[in-house]
């Protein structure tokens, strides 16, 4: 494979990588660029990836501005038997992107033509300097800055991280006057902040049965809270066949949460407006304010070209291993479900999924509808109890709302692997929560009453 005007192979990591990332931020595509591959495409491998791994990122975050952080992800691969770098870099939303130590001039910025990074014009600069949003969560001051950000902290905890004392500057929560902006707001303990998940008895909205709402406190842990509420309710529906009994949940579980984090991270939220999550008898909508961002066309959206609109959001997400790399949320929703499943405006876009055919074996569709509210309600009780850390409460409702529920699917729902589903799984039987009916066609017991 040759290089292209998004590809680009260094043989090395050498003086010229920012210019190439500059070049890719500043390009309304983005790009690829591979380290331990020649210019002819033949692989050469890293003597210490792990090592340059370490630099790239330093010398990204120290000597790009405005900052790039959240815009660009390091993985590490493997090809033909040696380790190779891939850095994978988004369009920039604060155009023109350029070296810190010449400014915004044509010494310091670059853009992408064809397959190479060549200096920005002065007039080009200009002009991206004066389109340059002022309306970005990081540029609004919050406005309230009695802030305080334990739970944010409890999370990077648990991924492995400590935030320590600069964690706000670090993690551009701040105004350029050191106050606390709306990235900050969103992500503190206690904000105004409410994110609804309605649930309706039938295809439209005029029979409201179910209305919750989160919220109000770290962006983070509403998040979560709202994938574990559409997980309770994506019950395994069953269809009985002239030869088989055939299960499946109502929605892919991959797609499923893709499709909730994507609302949470490219949401707009400058006009306050959030994600709001719908369920219906027969589909589960999922809208987002904001339309596609500028410069991205549906054909690059759907190909996975990313341009955060919301880098601190996209950062701190993928920090806490939530997001797995820049531009494979939508490829990975659309492994499962079709273009048309996406609905864009100007001001909002909107994700809707069908249920796959309801059950029928108990009273159709509403017995379905009945066993959610149950599920809904097991829950809340599954909320209460203290034996179980919050990891198992969160397989466990899993098992509420799926007993025949394999532990691939676990892992698959909660994002993590099968080792770990089965050390929570064998904590939670030997709580007594827990009993298994059967072998691997079986399913799981639920025991709530005595604990």
């Amino acid at each position: 494979m040759t290089e292209t005007n998004r590809i680009e192979y260094k043989r090395e990591l050498s003086d010229g990588l920012e210019k190439e990332v500059i070049a890719f931020l500043n390009y309304r595509e983005g790009g690829i660029i591979y380290i331990g591959i020649d210019k002819e495409g033949n692989t050469c491998g890293l003597a210490d990836a792990d090592g340059d791994q370490l630099k790239i990122k330093d010398r990204l975050k120290n000597n790009i501005r405005p900052s790039a952080l959240g815009l660009f992800d390091i993985v590490s691969e493997e090809r033909d038997g040696n380790n190779i770098l891939k850095i994978i870099v988004a369009s920039g939303p604060e155009k023109p992107y350029h070296l810190k130590k010449y400014g915004m001039s044509e010494k310091g910025c670059f853009i992408r033509l064809g397959s190479a990074a060549e200096p920005m014009p002065q007039k080009m600069i200009d002009e991206l300097f004066a389109k340059r949003t002022r309306n970005s969560i990081s540029k609004i001051k919050a406005g309230r800055q009695d802030l305080s950000f334990s739970q944010l902290k409890i999370y990077y905890e648990e991924s492995g991280h400590t935030l320590g004392k600069a964690f706000a500057k670090n993690l551009e929560l701040l105004t350029e006057d050191g106050a606390f902006n709306y990235a900050g707001y969103l992500l503190a303990d206690k904000n105004n902040t409410s994110i609804k998940v309605a649930k309706y008895s039938g295809k439209t909205r005029t029979d409201l049965i179910e209305s919750n709402e989160y919220g109000h406190e770290c962006l983070v842990k509403a998040t979560k809270q709202v994938i574990d509420k559409i997980a309770v309710e994506n019950r395994t529906n069953t269809k009985i066949t002239a030869k088989e009994r055939q299960q499946a949940n109502l929605w892919n579980p991959i797609a499923l949460r893709e499709a909730v984090i994507n609302a949470f991270v490219h949401n707009d939220y400058t006009n306050e407006i959030t994600p709001k999550f719908e369920i219906f008898a027969d589909r589960i909508e999922i809208t987002s304010a904001g339309g596609l961002p500028e410069g991205l066309s549906k054909q690059e959206f759907f190909e996975g070209f990313s341009v955060p609109r919301n880098k601190e959001l996209m950062r701190i997400f993928k920090d806490l291993e939530l997001v797995e790399q820049l531009g494979s949320g939508i490829p990975r929703i659309l492994e499962h479900y079709g273009k048309e499943s996406f609905g864009f405006s100007d001001n909002f876009l909107r994700m809707t999924f069908t249920a796959k055919e309801t059950a029928v074996e108990e009273g159709g569709l509403m017995g379905g509808q009945k066993g959610g509210v149950i599920g809904g309600a097991i829950g809340g009780v599954i909320d209460t109890t203290e034996a179980l850390t919050k990891r198992q409460k969160e397989v466990l409702k899993l098992i509420v709302a799926n007993p025949s529920i394999t532990y691939n699917e676990i892992a698959e729902a909660l994002g993590i692997n099968e080792s770990a589903v089965g050390k929570h799984i064998t904590a939670i039987k030997n709580k007594g929560f827990l009993t298994r009916q059967g072998d691997t066609r079986g399913y799981w017991e639920i025991n709530l009453d005595e604990n």
